[in-house]
């Protein structure tokens, strides 16, 4: 990793697994040695409403909030809210949308978000054990394989904008 900040915002509607997204990419950076800050608005997320969450990591994070218009990443959940987020990276920055990935090959319908952090893997020098550890630890048993798939689904065949 470089000596500098990475900054990463996902996007999507409540009930998509922002929360669950970023939770697992914060633990595969921390398991790559990263530190890493987090920061989560939830909104009216119980109702279908906007929920981001921000995830810094690098060799020294002071701040967990992502400043306007210097997101490394942009990954969003729902369609809807790509052009409500778009300010959001910076120059250079990467949006991984929902059509990322094809929702026909995901092996369930809940795993989009772990798919596109699959697809994000492939710009990050995080190694797929730490991947796979922050995935397992982070969901429950049964969804470990599935997740697993699309995780791989993602980091092989997903797209970014």
């Amino acid at each position: 990793m470089t000596g500098r900040v990475t900054n990463v915002v996902i996007s999507g509607l409540g009930g998509q697994g922002v929360l669950t997204a970023s939770d697992i990419l914060a633990e595969a950076a921390f398991l790559a040695g990263l530190d890493v800050k987090k920061a989560e608005v939830h909104g009216m997320s119980r109702r279908g409403g906007s929920v981001t969450a921000d995830v810094r990591f690098g060799p020294r994070v002071y701040s967990p909030v992502v400043p306007p218009g210097e997101a490394d990443f942009l990954i969003v959940l729902d369609q809807e809210q790509v052009e409500r987020n778009r300010s959001l990276p910076g120059d250079g920055g990467v949006l991984i949308g929902p059509e990322a990935v094809d929702p026909e090959s995901l092996p369930g319908r809940k795993c989009l978000n772990v798919a596109l952090l699959g697809v994000l893997s492939r710009y990050l020098e995080i190694n797929g054990d730490a991947w796979h550890e922050a995935i397992r630890s982070k969901l429950k048993p049964e969804l470990h394989e599935a997740n697993r798939q699309a995780f791989e689904l993602g980091r092989a065949s997903g797209r970014a904008q």
